[in-house]
């Protein structure tokens, strides 16, 4: 059973224009820029508290993603993460919807990803706000923390399907969060 292990910090537009500067300085290699669609589902079986089940559209495919968090009031979350890359986004969605689940979260996201030894470290905008996760073992994190020494970061503990509940628009039985384009 794959354990994604990551802490998320929210950011100011300062903060992120730092850490932009910092991330070259700690051996950090630059690996993508990339924009997404995250749709959340619910349905049968799912406990939406403890668990999601996600399709990621990204501009030339699309990942399926099955979390459970592991509880938890660490600031360092541990999840159980399944991913699948699918070929047909639209054809996983009415799959989806044939086995009785219904898409319930909407989120658009502009991410940037960096790589540190064995870590990643992502710079996210979501349209209620910026965001910085570290994602790799417990000592890289708190290692890579040590490096980038900026005391202010705040770890944010909220998911982002919790944040677009919190801040996104109904549209219908859909809460979405998108930029306005």
């Amino acid at each position: 059973m794959p354990i994604e292990i990551e802490k998320k910090y929210r950011l100011t537009d300062q903060q992120r224009d730092r850490l932009l500067l910092l991330l070259p300085g700690i051996a950090a290699s630059s690996q993508a820029e990339r924009f997404e669609e995250n749709i959340l589902f619910t349905g049968p079986g799912l406990d939406s508290a403890h668990a999601a089940l996600r399709l990621r559209r990204l501009s030339d495919r699309a990942i399926l993603t099955y979390k459970q968090r592991i509880p938890s009031n660490e600031a360092v979350k541990h999840q159980r993460e399944e991913e699948s890359e699918v070929g047909d986004a639209e054809a996983t969605i009415a799959i989806l919807k044939c086995l009785g689940f219904t898409p319930r979260l909407v989120y658009e996201k502009r991410r940037s990803i960096w790589k540190v030894r064995d870590a990643e470290v992502v710079l996210d905008e979501l349209p209620f706000g910026l965001f910085m996760e570290i994602e790799g073992s417990e000592a890289d994190i708190h290692a890579i923390e040590r490096q980038l020494d900026m005391p202010d970061l705040e770890p944010e503990h909220a998911t982002y399907p919790h944040l677009t509940q919190l801040h996104g628009r109904a549209n219908g039985p859909l809460i979405e969060a998108r930029f306005n384009s």
